[in-house]
């Protein structure tokens, strides 16, 4: 069993257990990074909840700094000090106003301050995008220059900005959004100081209609094998790489010989990199399984499943 990670049985039930009794559970992926020497960018992926989430508290130490609705899952934390510490976590907040446990504590130091920086970046330039599946879109750009640094750049859908990234990350996927829908999307830089560029050329991108999340949101490099353990009973061995979106993917769904069977979560921080895990197949030698994962969003929804691999015990 891999450190850090729970294993549920698929069966069909609400992550808040149907009964609308319980609150919700804690956000999972919040993550935080400095937007400028002042303000803390800070994300988590949506909770499943009966009843729904309706909203989150978002705290910074033990003080709650805002309450955010439960569509958005992001909050520019201001007026902080340069050059500093701060711890965050969240709680979401059902319609009937429980509050569910708090997310793992995450940390982010803000930069100094740069003086007298009156010099916005320059304007992101050659923003292209292409739809990634009926609710994704990816996007790319050309960094943008600053006299000190670029910290971060932000993507508006519209007027409204909607996610930022690190300032070394030229590329996103934005999840979540509707099928058969036309979006425009703008992206501006940020210093330290919080002097903002001009926005880049506006990218305009119509998702498809239908039910394809693209293969943008699917696990990549998807490998399986099979093992014989000393009690002679047979195991699957999965590795993989999680999909490239913002935000963090704690949950996957595996579907074996064509029906889900378990989810994966991770409890504490994913790995980096390739992910693996194993469990149990059986003990008769020579059946063949067919395997394979998707993940769950930060935004909530599943991604698009990975290739498919057939299995063989004993071979």
């Amino acid at each position: 069993m891999l450190c850090g990670l729970a294993l549920a049985v698929s069966c069909g039930c609400s992550a808040g257990g149907g009964d609308g009794e319980r609150p919700p559970g804690a956000p999972t992926g919040v993550s935080a990074r400095a937007g400028s020497a002042t303000s803390v960018h800070v994300m988590w992926n949506a909770v499943a909840a009966d009843p729904p989430v309706d909203g989150y508290e978002v705290y910074r130490g033990t003080a709650k700094v805002a309450d955010v609705p439960g569509s958005a899952h992001m909050l520019d934390v201001v007026r902080l000090a340069p050059a500093t510490s701060y711890v965050f976590t969240v709680r979401a907040r059902d319609g009937e106003g429980r509050l569910g446990p708090p997310s793992r504590r995450v940390r982010a130091t803000t930069p100094a301050a740069a003086p007298a920086d009156a010099s916005a970046p320059t304007r992101p330039g050659r923003v292209t995008g292409r739809a990634a599946g009926s609710r994704a879109v990816q996007l790319s750009w050309s960094a943008s220059t600053d006299d000190r640094k670029v910290v971060s750049y932000d993507v508006y859908q519209g007027g409204a900005r909607i996610h930022s990234v690190g300032g070394g990350q030229t590329a996103t996927v934005v999840t979540g959004l509707r099928p058969g829908t036309a979006y425009a999307f703008t992206v501006r830089a940020r210093d330290a100081a919080d002097n903002i560029s001009p926005a880049g050329p506006a990218v305009r991108v119509t998702t498809p209609a239908g039910a394809d999340e693209g293969a943008g949101t699917a696990p990549s490099g998807f490998r399986a094998g099979a093992h014989r353990a000393a009690d002679g009973a047979y195991y699957i061995d999965l590795s993989w790489v999680a999909p490239p979106v913002d935000g963090v993917v704690t949950e996957y769904g595996i579907q074996l010989d064509g029906s889900t069977v378990t989810s994966l979560v991770w409890g504490g921080t994913p790995p980096r990199g390739r992910a693996t895990y194993s469990f149990f197949l059986g003990r008769e030698k020579g059946v063949a399984h067919r395997v394979r994962l998707r993940a769950r969003l930060p935004d909530g929804t599943w991604g698009a499943y990975s290739a498919e691999r057939t299995v063989t015990t004993g071979a």
